[in-house]
Formats: C-alpha cells, sequence, structure tokens
C-alpha cells in the first residue's frame, strides 16, 4: 500500500473539497431544471442528506483502512469532516428554506416528528466538530479537542437512525446506510475488547 499512500500525499487538500462540493451545485441545478423528478425538493433534500452520509462513512473508515489495510487517508480526514458539515447543512436548509418555509411549523416540526428531531439532535452534535475544525482550535484546546471529536460517534449513529426512520415504508437502503456506520464504529473497539465481550456473552457450559 505504500505506492498507493505516496499517491494520496501529493494530492492536495483543496483538490478534495474541490471534488466534494461539486456534486451541491450541481444537484441544484437539476432542481431547478427539472432533473430530480415531480417533487425536485424532497429530491434535492434527500440528496444532499445521503451525500453527508456517505462522507461521514469515509471519516469513519478513515482509521479502520490505516489499520486493517494499511492506507492512509488520515490528510483528507479535516477536508472530509468540513464536506460532511456541507452537506448536513445543505440538507437542513433545503429542508427549512423551501420545504417548510412557516418558520412557525419548524420548532412544531421538530418536537412531534421524531425522524426530524433525532436528525437534528445530529446536526447539533456536528456543530462544535465544525466550528472547531481549524488549527487554532487544535492548539486552543489541547488534548480536549480530541475528545471533542469524539462527538462525530453519537452523530454518525443519529445521522443513520434519521435515515431509517424518514424512509417511507420497509427500504434496505437506509438499513444498509446505518449497519455500515456500526460496523465502522465497531472496528474502532480494540479487538482484546470486542472478544472479552463475546465470551461474557456466552453462557459457561454447565456439563
Amino acid at each position: 500500500m505504500s505506492a498507493l499512500n505516496q499517491i494520496f500525499r501529493r494530492i492536495p487538500d483543496w483538490a478534495v473539497y474541490l471534488l466534494g462540493v461539486l456534486p451541491a451545485p450541481w444537484l441544484f441545478y437539476q432542481g431547478l431544471t427539472g432533473g430530480l423528478g415531480a417533487d425536485p425538493i424532497e429530491a434535492l433534500e434527500h440528496k444532499y442528506g445521503k451525500l453527508a452520509l456517505q462522507f461521514l462513512i469515509v471519516v469513519l473508515a478513515i482509521s479502520p483502512l490505516r489499520r486493517f489495510v494499511g492506507v492512509n487517508l488520515i490528510k483528507f480526514r479535516r477536508a472530509l469532516g468540513v464536506l460532511t458539515f456541507i452537506y448536513i447543512s445543505l440538507h437542513l436548509l433545503v429542508w427549512l428554506v423551501l420545504d417548510v418555509q412557516a418558520p412557525g411549523q419548524i420548532w412544531a416540526d421538530i418536537l412531534k416528528r421524531p425522524y426530524i428531531t433525532v436528525g437534528m439532535a445530529a446536526f447539533v452534535l456536528t456543530l462544535p466538530l465544525a466550528v472547531t475544525s481549524n488549527n487554532f482550535s487544535v492548539r486552543q484546546l489541547g488534548p480536549g479537542w480530541r475528545a471533542l471529536q469524539r462527538l462525530v460517534y453519537p452523530a454518525a449513529v443519529l445521522g443513520g437512525v434519521h435515515y431509517v426512520m424518514q424512509a417511507k415504508g420497509f427500504q434496505i437502503e437506509p438499513l444498509i446506510y446505518l449497519s455500515v456506520i456500526l460496523a465502522l464504529l465497531a472496528l474502532r473497539l480494540p479487538i482484546s475488547t470486542l472478544m472479552s465481550r463475546f465470551r461474557g456473552a456466552i453462557p459457561p457450559d454447565s456439563a
């Protein structure tokens, strides 16, 4: 994997930002020109949210890829995290500005619709991650910065649950996204911890 890692080291961060943000205006253009079907607002909201989850999954996969495969994407983690927040924000903005439109209805929806409540909780958890995604915050917070970044774990789970809950009827795709998120989080646990918990779950042989 050393050759692959050398290629990744030559890729500048700005290229990741540029490539990652390109779908945003293109999808908006498609919505304006009828390329997203009969309900472009719902389709645009869905696609932005799905891209946010996809970028979030890539962020969660960075450490397991380095640990188990030897692929090092650490230098892109901040860019991918920022792109995740951008698409979460776009997903939220489409819902607020184009879907709900009535400010008085926003809080009612958050309180009465569980999938929106869960989605908003995930968004709130990502806010401090986005605000502190800079070198200044890293220096100022010290060891606390790394602890703060762990908010991405519950945010990811809530994001996956939000996707499952908002699906109309039984759909396998949201369940796959949630399963991948849970699997990637499980891979971050020490193998010894996993094995001890597995052994503890097996009842002793009474024979």
